[in-house]
């Protein structure tokens, strides 16, 4: 099979009319049960035998990326479509390194194509990508190189070639490199971009609003509950129930809502997260909404007032995001190496599973700031409470509960996970379908 790739990339009279041919050679050979198609498995069969080193998920990617009819696998229509599109897009990049256009790409050129975008590397590491891709050993890469490297690479841009070197450890580049995802230039001119947001954003409405009860007891218990006062799930909601009746549930879940658009003008005017606190904690006819509350707040205790349990927020993201990613990432990766067999796609319960999973590890580690956050912000609702700072509150805490007093009020928060996950998911897939958005 070897020979076959070896052939389809190092033939210099190879023409256009050569390539079905080519084609329906490779694709006889990685379809090894003759049913007309190739799947992941066989694909993945191929590309060890050829000794091809790839990514993670990558014989996943191209069969979603090519596989048009969506039966888990490429007919010879779909393959040869997918290797000729992507062949295209693979000599744009290749153009792109090739700053001198001798049709070569040296050390230097790799290293100022990643100081282009903001990443320096040192003359050995720009050695490492050549030697991993040079076969002649000139040390340097010509097309026909370049393309037997990636053609069975999902990656067809510098930055996510950049990053499938990162992933396969050539390059030993730490977080020096952050290539933000972004909105290609079609998704930008067809409208994508707000559909994949909109999208997005009702589900992320609909999942806050579907589990806000549990939300609303998680801080009714972080700020009320304690050794001495302690508050039961069932108890906690009969108490708001008899207080506000059945919509007091939903105390401070428009401003929950809202928190949704990350770059709203109220992000860098005010700390939302404090007015959410008091509006959930709020009696009733306390404030008659979101602007009232804000008034109140402001006349009562000043501008500083709306950053009151910011910097725990900060110190927990680090945490949170860095736990969840990794947890998934690493869940879905294994799944995928292990038993994906026929399909591309984990499935809804594998995904659920690993977001789920994912979601708890990082609470367990961020939830104690989470909880100093939201006694910070509250304490100056409750009449006669003490206005502590971060430390301070810590060892209050300390003293008083002992270390499971920093976790009060994380039973309803772990209830509220695989709900929330699961209806951010499915409205996600309606919103996607009815906006014409393809998987």
């Amino acid at each position: 099979m070897y020979q076959v790739v070896r052939k389809l990339f190092f033939t210099d009279c190879q023409c256009a009319e050569d390539a079905p041919k080519i084609y329906e050679e490779l694709f006889a050979k990685l379809d090894t049960n003759k049913d007309g198609k190739v799947d992941v498995s066989e694909l993945k069969a191929g590309l060890a035998a050829m000794g091809i080193k790839t990514g993670k998920g990558a014989a996943q990617k191209i069969i979603s990326s090519g596989d048009q009819d969506k039966d888990d696998g490429l007919d010879f229509n779909e393959f040869s479509k997918y290797l000729k599109e992507h062949e295209k897009k693979l000599r744009l990049t290749f153009k792109s390194l090739d700053k001198n256009n001798d049709g070569r790409i040296d050390f230097m050129e790799i290293k100022q194509s990643l100081a282009d975008l903001g990443m320096e590397i040192t003359k050995e590491d720009a050695e490492k990508i050549l030697k991993s891709i040079d076969v002649d050993g000139t040390m340097t890469v010509d097309w026909n190189e370049w393309r037997e490297h990636f053609l069975f690479n999902p990656a067809t841009n510098l930055q996510e070639i950049i990053r499938f070197w990162k992933h396969t450890t050539v390059l030993d580049i730490g977080d020096s490199l952050t290539i933000p995802d972004e909105f290609t230039e079609e998704e930008k001119t067809t409208g994508l971009w707000w559909k994949q947001l909109t999208a997005g954003a009702m589900a992320g409405a609909v999942s806050r609003t579907g589990t806000a009860p549990l939300d609303r007891m998680k801080v009714f218990m972080q700020v009320h509950a304690s050794k001495s006062n302690k508050i039961s799930l069932v108890g906690g909601f009969k108490q708001m129930l008899k207080e506000g009746g059945v919509t007091s549930l939903w105390r401070g879940n428009g401003i929950n809502v809202l928190k949704i658009a990350p770059e709203t003008a109220i992000k860098f005017m005010a700390y939302e997260q404090v007015m959410k606190t008091r509006l959930t904690l709020r009696k009733t006819g306390q404030y008659s909404g979101m602007f009232d509350c804000a008034k109140k707040i402001l006349k009562k205790e000043g501008v500083k007032a709306f950053y009151k349990g910011y910097i725990p927020n900060i110190l927990g993201i680090i945490p949170y995001a860095g736990i969840d990613l990794a947890v998934y990432e690493s869940l879905k990766n294994f799944w995928l190496s292990h038993y994906a067999k026929d399909t591309a796609n984990p499935g809804v319960l594998v995904l659920l599973g690993c977001g789920t999973i994912s979601s708890t590890c990082g609470q367990l580690a961020s939830y104690p700031l989470a909880l100093i956050r939201t006694r910070m912000q509250a304490q100056a609702s409750i009449e006669g409470s003490e206005q502590l700072p971060m430390n301070l509150m810590v060892k209050k805490i300390l003293e008083k509960e002992g270390f499971f007093g920093l976790y009060r009020g994380i039973l309803p928060n772990f209830m509220k996970v695989i709900p929330a996950v699961s209806i951010s998911y499915v409205v996600y897939e309606y919103m996607r379908s009815g906006l014409g958005i393809q998987k």
